[in-house]
């Protein structure tokens, strides 16, 4: 079988793989949802859901720094990387060496892309149907009214970085009815105290991951923006692009009601 994943890499399987490894935590999860617990066989130190594996499979190092030596080890018939978490010149390392399926998620619309193609690849696609089905079906029905409160969504601190108009994050934001406050921007624009002043937008979200922002960090920005609500939410219903987002519609319905 001929795959060409989402960055239009070809390569070829011959049967369907047995000993998978998974660079990517929200990706890991959903080979967890498609039932795939006797195949895969490594995943990252940040591939903390679900918790069982995180406890009990072997890790080869971390999203950005994967362990070379272990991978060898593990024998891979396929690896589950992504363009934006894992590092480009790793991604091409390990394409020389094994099959390797490389998503690229910007929307909705590419992550359940993602999701089938998975679902192919594994032969789970009856489960990854499912799991497609349940997350289309959940965001159709999202009712949600298109305001004007503008956004600045925070994923880290020293620098302050918050998200453009051409990530999986600003779509989820649009799928809840906010502007982002920077949909002049892209990927992930760096923001002095002095800039996020004069944005001066309505809600400030605060990320849990990949920076833990906390109460304190509630207060600091509550006094650079006394104007605004400062929030912290959860980075996971907001970035994980795999069968989390079928818990993502209760979280945000229930997001959506605190701030009205």
């Amino acid at each position: 079988m001929l795959i060409i994943d989402q960055i239009n890499h070809q390569f070829e399987l011959t049967t369907t793989p047995k000993r998978i490894i998974s660079l990517v935590p929200s990706q890991t999860e959903l080979l967890y949802d498609l039932g795939l617990d006797d195949k895969v066989v490594g995943i990252t130190k940040f591939c903390i859901h679900p918790k069982e594996w995180f406890n009990t499979k072997i890790r080869v190092g971390g999203t950005k720094t994967v362990n070379f030596e272990k991978i060898s080890e593990l024998k891979p018939d396929l690896i589950i990387a992504n363009k934006e978490e894992n590092t480009q010149s790793e991604i091409e390392v390990l394409q020389k060496l094994y099959p390797v399926y490389t998503s690229d998620i910007f929307n909705l619309d590419d992550s359940l892309k993602m999701m089938e193609a998975i679902g192919e690849v594994t032969n789970t696609s009856k489960k990854a149907t499912q799991i497609i089905n349940q997350v289309k079906a959940d965001f159709d029905s999202l009712k949600v009214s298109q305001n004007s409160m503008t956004v600045l969504y925070f994923i880290w601190q020293k620098p302050y970085m918050t998200i453009g108009s051409d990530t999986f994050i600003n779509d989820m934001l649009s799928s809840c009815g906010f502007k982002n406050a920077l949909t002049d921007k892209t990927r992930y624009p760096e923001l002095t105290e002095e800039e996020i002043k004069d944005i001066n937008p309505d809600l400030i979200f605060l990320s849990s991951e990949p920076f833990p922002f906390k109460e304190k960090h509630v207060k600091i920005f509550q006094e650079t923006c006394p104007e605004a609500k400062v929030v912290l939410v959860d980075g996971e219903m907001f970035s994980w692009y795999g069968s989390r987002l079928t818990k993502a519609k209760q979280y945000f319905v229930d997001l959506i009601e605190k701030l009205a």
